[in-house]
């Protein structure tokens, strides 16, 4: 088979979907026909709902959908790292039984990482994963858990070796987040939404056939998975949109993103609105100050760089290369970006910035913006945490002292959270 072009995959999507594409499919039904056919996910296997095809086409196939308005298979939230965790890890039977309810959306997942003692030291965990018979039995909690209350699965970062290092006592399993040993409680934010949810566990089971890793593998395997969240974080602003066409399709697509996406519709405020700033400073006249201008102009400067080195690490996927650093270097730069959107929304608002509801600017978007920001300083990794990989494997830096890398990790000190 002769090697693939733009032009000869340009015309092979074109072509199917000229031939199948229609807006009276319902979602499910039509996302299923694209994994059928492979073009919902081309960049993988064949043998698992892909065609095999460079990273670096995606983008000619995304054109062609956007050119028709055919909608896409489902991308955003968790299960994007769950697929990409799988793909990459994966036994054929976690292959087989998740990947393509991931790609039709009949599934949502979460990430079970961070714990209340631990924060961002995620090698820290301490909820337990002790073999019982042939049985894996889960006592612990999670915290700041995305999309818990709506998630079938979970991705569970647990310890199952207390005798080992800190790291290498680490297993990944993939945990049924429906069965009656899992409570999710959901929790407040400042901003008015509930997207983070406390998780216990309380003998909740996994199956042996549901540990992706080996014991003492675990922490690979997390690495993974944070290193595609971190990769992603540039994308942030596109989630929870849905088209306003008409037809079956784009009504359960919109039903969609106003239920199982609903955790993630401040995301874009999260990300600090760039997309706003100069619309806001013409309406209110805010563009003819000097000062402010400039803070505008390092925004636009900061968010085209932020662009670029997000177009860099998706040069670096479309050629094969594994996930690396750079992820860190696009999620420090986005905090970045957020900060000085924030500050500069701040400038144009005034006090009116502190105004939320009917009388506030933007009906309350831009207060939003406000207080959603800081939590892109936070969620994926603290901006401290990305120096610190940076540091060590982008310039080779020694690493921080620690006291806790070469002793079992049942004799190290820790938080003690009582109830």
């Amino acid at each position: 088979m002769s090697e693939q072009t733009e032009e000869s995959v340009r015309s092979e999507v074109r072509t199917w979907l000229e031939a199948n594409w229609n807006p009276d499919y319902g979602l499910v039904e039509w996302r299923n026909k694209l994994v059928d056919s492979g073009w919902g996910a081309p960049h993988w296997p064949k043998q698992w709902h892909g065609r095999d095809l460079p990273v670096k086409f995606n983008s000619i196939v995304d054109e062609e959908f956007a050119r028709v308005g055919a909608v896409g298979v489902a991308r955003a939230g968790i299960r994007t790292l769950a697929a990409a965790t799988i793909l990459d890890h994966g036994t054929d039977l976690h292959k087989e039984k998740f990947l393509r309810r991931i790609l039709t959306g009949e599934d949502t997942w979460c990430q079970l990482f961070s714990e209340p003692g631990s924060g961002s030291d995620m090698a820290g965990a301490v909820t337990r994963a002790d073999r019982q018979g042939n049985k894996w039995v889960i006592n612990g909690q999670k915290v700041w858990t995305t999309s818990a209350h709506k998630a079938h699965w979970g991705l569970l970062l647990a310890r199952a070796n207390w005798d080992a290092t800190k790291h290498k006592g680490l297993a990944y399993f993939i945990l049924d987040m429906k069965q009656p040993g899992v409570q999710v409680h959901p929790l407040k934010q400042m901003n008015g939404h509930a997207s983070f949810n406390q998780v216990f566990f309380t003998d909740a089971i996994v199956e042996p056939e549901l540990l992706v890793s080996d014991v003492g593998d675990g922490w690979t395997v997390a690495t993974t998975t944070l290193m595609h969240e971190r990769r992603g974080a540039d994308a942030l602003r596109s989630w929870a949109t849905a088209s306003d066409r008409k037809g079956r399709i784009y009504e359960e697509e919109r039903a969609e993103v106003a239920t199982t996406m609903e955790p993630y519709k401040w995301y874009p405020q999260r990300a600090g609105r760039v997309d706003l700033v100069m619309e806001r400073a013409k309406a209110t006249g805010k563009i003819s100050d000097p000062v402010i201008r400039q803070e505008i102009a390092k925004l636009l400067i900061m968010s085209k760089s932020a662009e670029w080195t997000a177009r860099r690490a998706r040069a670096a996927q479309e050629h094969g290369r594994p996930q690396g650093p750079e992820g860190s270097l696009g999620k420090l730069v986005s905090s970045h970006v957020a900060r000085q959107a924030a500050r500069v929304h701040t400038y144009i608002s005034g006090a009116d910035a502190l105004l939320s509801g009917a009388d506030s600017p933007m009906d309350g978007v831009i207060a939003e913006i406000l207080v959603s920001v800081p939590a892109s300083s936070i969620a994926g990794g603290t901006d401290e945490i990305q120096r610190n990989i940076i540091s060590e494997r982008v310039l080779k830096m020694p690493k921080e002292p620690s006291v806790d890398t070469n002793k079992p990790f049942k004799d190290v000190p820790r938080n003690i959270v009582s109830s």
